[in-house]
């Protein structure tokens, strides 16, 4: 199953990252983000895609301007994700053919952000925007694009975002915090896939 799940490594260093990322990937989730307000976190995803090499989706969050995508279309990471919505990080972002997923909240946003020719928003924090305001929103917003939930969200609530119109999800502190354990780490990226692959099959 191609599960539309981010697990956010925030705060994750150089040194645990790959051991880290591969009991996540054992689990059955293929998309990991490491947040540049991480220590390090250039050298982390570097350490991930030499040794993934192109086996799973490798990006970065927490993109803020364009120098910062600069470093990262050297080290050639698959996505980019931003908290906020920036033209100039979108459009350096495509430029690079790299696939591009700004933080959103608003229609203004959403509307702006898929004109710079986003790939998916991601909606933080999603705990803020709320179910019943992303029904409205699908509403209206094209039907292929994807929609992302971060911030609030996690195995307690998949499924009922699926039924709003989510498509897919960020986790962070839900499958990492930073000095979690491999182990740890490993039982909750595994709940976490149980979770999302029961409320894809009852949607």
């Amino acid at each position: 199953m191609n599960r539309k799940i981010i697990a956010i490594l925030r705060g994750i260093k150089p040194q645990e990252v790959i051991e880290v990322a591969h009991v996540i990937v054992q689990a059955g989730i293929t998309q990991v983000e490491i947040p540049l307000n991480s220590p390090n976190a250039f050298d982390s995803i570097k350490l991930l895609r030499n040794e993934f090499k192109h086996t799973i989706q490798i990006g970065a969050g927490t993109v803020l301007n364009v120098n910062q995508v600069g470093v990262l279309i050297d080290i050639g990471v698959d996505f980019i994700v931003s908290p906020n919505f920036d033209s100039a990080v979108v459009s350096a972002t495509k430029a690079a053919d790299i696939l591009s997923y700004p933080g959103v909240i608003t229609p203004t946003e959403c509307f702006a952000a898929l004109d710079c020719g986003a790939d998916g928003l991601k909606f933080f924090p999603a705990s803020l925007l709320g179910q019943e305001n992303l029904i409205a929103l699908r509403a209206v917003l094209p039907a292929d694009i994807p929609l992302y939930m971060v911030g609030g969200v996690g195995p307690e609530n998949f499924d009922t975002w699926i039924k709003a119109g989510a498509h897919g999800f960020g986790v962070g502190s839900g499958i990492y915090k930073a000095g979690d354990s491999s182990e740890l780490v490993a039982k909750k990226a595994e709940s976490i896939v149980l979770s999302y692959d029961q409320a894809k099959n009852d949607k």
